[in-house]
């Protein structure tokens, strides 16, 4: 059965044997993270409904650019249970192991969400269903706008 977080505005199922950190949300962001077995790790937040998703996500790039020199970004719009999101697929390497990250966002009526995942290849080749299954979750209980324009 999975475990499910339900705060912050924020509500999403995720597997019961991944770890929930809410330290960012005990910091005061509005942001949870929860890490799989094998170190990958699925994230969302929420900003402002003024917000662009285009914006937020260009943002996340230019952080991981910074951060990894080598990286590689690709534009891309994603339908998630039937809302389309905004954002990047990601890749770069990090300790000599080549790393998946996407970036999506998407704009509600109350608010807009970022969801940032990222997992070493291999695991991204496992986990990235659960990945899908949690931002599903996430979506399911928000109310988009449709296509960020």
């Amino acid at each position: 059965m999975p475990a499910e977080f339900r705060k912050l505005g924020i509500a999403f199922q995720y597997p019961e044997n991944w770890t929930l950190d809410v330290e960012d949300a005990l910091a005061g962001q509005r942001s949870v993270t929860v890490y799989s077995p094998g170190g990958g790790f699925w994230s969302a937040s929420i900003h402002p409904r003024s917000a662009s998703p285009e914006s937020l996500a260009k943002s996340a790039v230019k952080a991981m650019q910074e951060e990894y020199g080598d990286l590689e970004s690709c534009e891309a719009r994603q339908l998630v249970s039937g809302h389309e999101m905004v954002g990047y697929d990601l890749n770069f390497f990090y300790l000599d192991l080549t790393n998946t990250a996407l970036i999506r966002c998407i704009r509600t009526e109350r608010a807009t969400y970022a969801v940032f995942c990222q997992a070493e290849d291999r695991e991204f080749d496992r986990v990235h269903a659960v990945f899908d299954a949690m931002t599903a979750s996430l979506l399911s209980n928000l109310r988009p706008l449709g296509p960020s324009v």
